[in-house]
Protein backbone atom coordinates (compact mmCIF):
# COMPACT_ATOMS: atom_id res chain seq x y z
CA UNK A 1 0.00 0.00 0.00
CA UNK A 2 1.16 3.90 -0.83
CA UNK A 3 1.40 6.36 1.77
CA UNK A 4 -0.34 9.33 0.62
CA UNK A 5 -0.13 12.98 -0.26
CA UNK A 6 -3.64 14.62 1.14
CA UNK A 7 -4.31 11.70 3.52
CA UNK A 8 -5.18 13.59 7.21
CA UNK A 9 -2.64 12.91 10.11
CA UNK A 10 -3.06 9.25 12.04
CA UNK A 11 -5.12 7.86 8.79
CA UNK A 12 -3.99 4.15 8.68
CA UNK A 13 -4.00 1.91 5.57
CA UNK A 14 -6.64 -1.29 6.11
CA UNK A 15 -7.54 -3.10 2.55
CA UNK A 16 -6.60 -2.80 -1.01
CA UNK A 17 -8.98 -4.16 -3.66
CA UNK A 18 -8.01 -6.45 -6.21
CA UNK A 19 -5.94 -5.53 -9.46
CA UNK A 20 -8.82 -3.86 -11.63
CA UNK A 21 -8.28 -3.53 -15.53
CA UNK A 22 -10.45 -1.96 -18.28
CA UNK A 23 -12.03 -5.30 -18.75
CA UNK A 24 -12.66 -6.52 -14.63
CA UNK A 25 -13.48 -2.63 -13.47
CA UNK A 26 -16.95 -3.16 -11.65
CA UNK A 27 -19.55 -1.80 -12.90
CA UNK A 28 -20.07 0.14 -9.65
CA UNK A 29 -16.38 2.18 -10.12
CA UNK A 30 -17.75 3.46 -13.36
CA UNK A 31 -20.97 5.60 -12.27
CA UNK A 32 -21.08 7.82 -8.87
CA UNK A 33 -20.46 5.92 -6.12
CA UNK A 34 -18.98 7.56 -2.90
CA UNK A 35 -16.72 5.73 0.24
CA UNK A 36 -18.29 5.07 3.83
CA UNK A 37 -18.15 8.10 6.25
CA UNK A 38 -14.26 8.24 7.12
CA UNK A 39 -13.19 5.99 4.72
CA UNK A 40 -10.63 7.91 2.33
CA UNK A 41 -8.92 6.01 -1.05
CA UNK A 42 -5.90 6.28 -2.83
CA UNK A 43 -6.64 5.16 -6.53
CA UNK A 44 -3.20 4.36 -7.86
CA UNK A 45 -2.57 3.04 -11.63
CA UNK A 46 0.10 0.82 -12.13
CA UNK A 47 0.15 0.90 -16.02
CA UNK A 48 -2.27 2.45 -18.95
CA UNK A 49 -4.24 5.56 -17.99
CA UNK A 50 -7.33 6.14 -15.37
CA UNK A 51 -10.21 8.79 -15.76
CA UNK A 52 -10.98 9.85 -12.20
CA UNK A 53 -13.92 12.00 -11.81
CA UNK A 54 -14.87 14.01 -8.59
CA UNK A 55 -18.83 15.02 -9.37
CA UNK A 56 -19.36 17.29 -5.84
CA UNK A 57 -17.34 19.95 -6.57
CA UNK A 58 -16.76 19.17 -10.48
CA UNK A 59 -13.27 18.31 -11.43
CA UNK A 60 -11.67 15.56 -13.01
CA UNK A 61 -7.94 14.78 -13.77
CA UNK A 62 -5.94 11.92 -15.55
CA UNK A 63 -4.19 9.25 -13.72
CA UNK A 64 -1.24 7.16 -14.83
CA UNK A 65 1.64 5.08 -13.26
CA UNK A 66 4.13 8.12 -12.63
CA UNK A 67 1.92 10.42 -11.20
CA UNK A 68 0.26 10.75 -7.76
CA UNK A 69 -2.62 8.60 -6.62
CA UNK A 70 -5.94 9.66 -6.98
CA UNK A 71 -7.47 10.77 -3.10
CA UNK A 72 -10.86 10.00 -2.55
CA UNK A 73 -12.22 12.07 0.49
CA UNK A 74 -14.96 10.25 2.61
CA UNK A 75 -18.53 10.47 1.09
CA UNK A 76 -17.67 12.50 -2.13
CA UNK A 77 -18.98 11.54 -5.09
CA UNK A 78 -16.61 10.27 -7.80
CA UNK A 79 -16.39 7.52 -10.57
CA UNK A 80 -13.39 6.30 -13.03
CA UNK A 81 -13.50 5.18 -16.89
CA UNK A 82 -10.50 3.68 -18.22
CA UNK A 83 -8.32 5.68 -21.02
CA UNK A 84 -7.46 2.17 -22.56
CA UNK A 85 -5.97 -0.76 -21.42
CA UNK A 86 -5.49 0.10 -17.81
CA UNK A 87 -4.23 -1.89 -14.41
CA UNK A 88 -5.63 -0.11 -11.03
CA UNK A 89 -5.91 -0.73 -7.46
CA UNK A 90 -7.91 1.28 -4.78
CA UNK A 91 -6.18 1.40 -1.14
CA UNK A 92 -8.64 2.39 1.55
CA UNK A 93 -7.68 4.45 4.90
CA UNK A 94 -9.00 5.24 7.53
CA UNK A 95 -8.22 7.17 11.45
CA UNK A 96 -6.67 4.23 13.20
CA UNK A 97 -9.56 4.85 15.91
CA UNK A 98 -11.99 4.64 13.83
CA UNK A 99 -14.56 1.44 13.03
CA UNK A 100 -14.28 -1.21 10.10
CA UNK A 101 -16.63 -0.11 7.32
CA UNK A 102 -17.81 -1.75 4.17
CA UNK A 103 -16.24 -0.41 1.15
CA UNK A 104 -16.69 -0.04 -2.55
Amino acid sequence: MTAGVGLPPGCKAYRSTPVFTEATIPSGLLRSHRTAPGTWGLIRVLEGRLLYRVLEPASERVLDPGGIPGLVEPGVPHEVAPLGPVRFQVDFHRMASAPAADDH
